[in-house]
């Protein structure tokens, strides 16, 4: 059976306070074995916190930033390779002033 985190937490006080009061360690000792320990637990949390989070967002269908902008930038090199034509918009734009110039004339 795992331990949960606070009596993890109380198991290894109470160890660093017996070593403490044994004379086996220095008070520096154990604060510099507790220091290491917090971070090391720190990162293990971390660690599980992203994992979560990383399974959450894809199970609702999102992507990573860094996704989406090599997306937006894989797209921008596709339209800049397409051949050079008159553009789209120009004509567009030519065929509403013929329009309008029709309908004024009339």
């Amino acid at each position: 059976m795992a331990k949960t985190p606070a009596s993890e937490l109380f198991s290894t006080l109470k160890t660093y306070f017996n070593q403490l009061s044994d004379g086996e360690r220095t008070p520096a000792e154990v604060a510099n074995a507790l220091n290491g320990w917090a971070k090391e637990s720190a990162e293990s949390v971390k660690a599980k916190i992203a994992e979560e989070v990383e399974a959450t967002v894809s199970k609702m269908g999102f992507i990573k930033r860094e996704e989406y902008d090599l997306l937006l930038t894989r797209v921008s090199q596709l339209e800049k390779d397409l051949p050079r034509k008159k553009s789209v918009k120009k004509v567009a734009a030519q065929g509403e002033k013929k329009r309008t110039i029709k309908k004024a004339s009339k």
